[in-house]
């Protein structure tokens, strides 16, 4: 789990190495246990008759022309479409009608697609409400798949040619990760399940996964592993009782009243608590993996710390990095929220009134419930880390007793005699003092 594979931890002592499997291996067990317990049995069936069917297509011709004049509202005002008005002339590539060409309605509206001659897009066939054998094509959006996969294949290669192997695990615990969300949260989420237990056993997944295949099977790793573990429990505990506190439903979006509409056996209010429990995992593993590398790495470096030092030395480290994540966070919600905000600068209600709405009061809770559980991850990972680190330490190791205290005790008195004698005019060496090609060392 260090910052890199060519300098690797040392190993733990054997006792040590076995009170950490006797911790972990359980829990692994737990998590295994759980998520099979909670694996979706049955998902909601979905009705394919509802589905407008989709088929790629290439614009080969863009034709503008002026919107025709609406009719006039009472008030005087035109009710006509406000452009662009024209067709759209489409090969299209799938479907029934793959290989021929169509015309459609140029895309008009807010957020609809501007086309241009060559675009790949995307049509959807509408049947003719009065007439059913009748259809019709319309545009719906470019095609995104081509860009998408090379933004994917450079990311991926950057990652790779930076990491070497560990940005390949890195890799591997992404696709890890994807798996566990898409083929067991969503999943059990969508039958009914319990969104927070279902959220904590995946978050869990993903976490055994991720960590020992990214940063290796050792002793630190598992150190970080507890710490991730522990930090979300509290997590979890913290945002219940921050919901029931806020008496928070979960209705405080579209997205999620729109999801209610499509399924009414979801909890709304636990999946807002899964989301508060799975986005703290990343910056979770990112906190407690900083912690136990900087304990190894202090012990490394000066073995001659004790547990006490080691902690309080490591502590130092997470407080600077809690307190720039703490910012990460908060910016990354009002990033994902911006809309969110600037309803607050157009709402002409008071900012008391808002800041306690449904809607603003659930992102509060999301971020101060994450930034709580980040908070402690630190102190209990340290704590965990120091131990660990210095549990092998015996009686007669010299990692147990500072550099001063292994000198005898001969030599220390010499030292101090010379240290404290006044100092005696030797042979002078101006010449060698100012000789800018030598040290002054040799002269001490």
């Amino acid at each position: 789990m260090g910052a890199d594979h060519g300098h690797p931890a040392p190993p733990a002592p054997p006792r040590v190495r076995r009170i950490l499997v006797a911790t972990v291996v359980p829990l692994l067990v737990l998590t295994v246990v759980a998520a099979v317990a909670l694996w979706p049995r049955a998902t909601p069936d979905r009705d394919p008759g509802s589905d407008v069917p989709r088929h790629h297509g290439t614009v080969s011709r863009v034709v503008s022309q002026e919107c025709p004049p609406g009719p006039e509202t009472p008030a005087g005002g035109p009710t006509g479409r406000d452009g662009p008005c024209g067709t759209v002339t489409v090969r299209v590539e799938q479907g029934p009608d793959a290989g021929r060409e169509v015309e459609a309605p140029l895309p008009a509206g807010p957020g609809a697609p501007r086309v241009t001659a060559g675009d790949e897009i995307v049509l959807v066939k509408l049947a003719d409400p009065a007439d059913p054998t009748a259809s019709s094509y319309q545009i719906a959006e470019h095609q995104r798949g081509a860009p998408l996969v090379w933004l994917v294949v450079v990311f991926a290669a950057a990652i790779v040619a930076f990491g070497r192997w560990r940005g390949l695990a890195a890799l591997g615990g992404l696709a890890a990760s994807f798996a566990v969300l898409l083929g067991f949260v969503l999943p059990g989420i969508a039958a009914g399940g319990s969104p927070l237990l279902i959220a904590v056993t995946g978050s869990a997944l993903i976490m055994f996964v991720v960590l020992y295949l990214t940063h290796g099977i050792t002793a630190q790793t598992s150190v970080a592993v507890l710490g991730t573990l522990g930090s979300l429990v509290l997590t979890g505990v913290l945002g219940t009782l921050a919901t029931a506190a806020t008496h928070l439903t979960g209705y405080g979006s579209e997205d999620a009243t729109t999801l209610s509409m499509f399924q009414q056996d979801v909890d709304l209010h636990g999946l807002l608590l899964a989301g508060i429990v799975i986005g703290s995992l990343g910056v979770l593993d990112d906190v407690t993996v900083t912690q136990a590398a900087t304990v190894t790495e202090l012990a490394k470096a000066n073995p001659g710390l004790s547990r006490r030092q080691l902690y309080r030395a490591a502590t130092r480290v997470g407080r600077a990095h809690i307190a720039s994540t703490v910012n990460t966070i908060v910016l990354a919600y009002a990033g994902a929220s911006l809309p969110l905000l600037l309803l607050l600068v157009a709402d002409s209600r008071p900012v008391g009134q808002i800041l306690t709405s449904e809607f603003m009061a659930q992102e509060i809770v999301r971020s101060a419930v994450a930034t709580l559980g980040l908070i402690a991850a630190v102190p209990l990972t340290t704590g965990l880390a120091a131990l660990v680190t210095t549990a092998g330490r015996g009686a007669g190791d010299p990692a147990d007793t500072t550099s001063e205290a292994r000198r005898p005790a001969a030599d220390r008195a010499v030292a101090l005699e010379a240290l404290s004698a006044p100092r005696t005019p030797t042979a002078p060496a101006p010449a060698r003092w100012h000789d800018p090609e030598r040290s002054t060392d040799d002269t001490w």
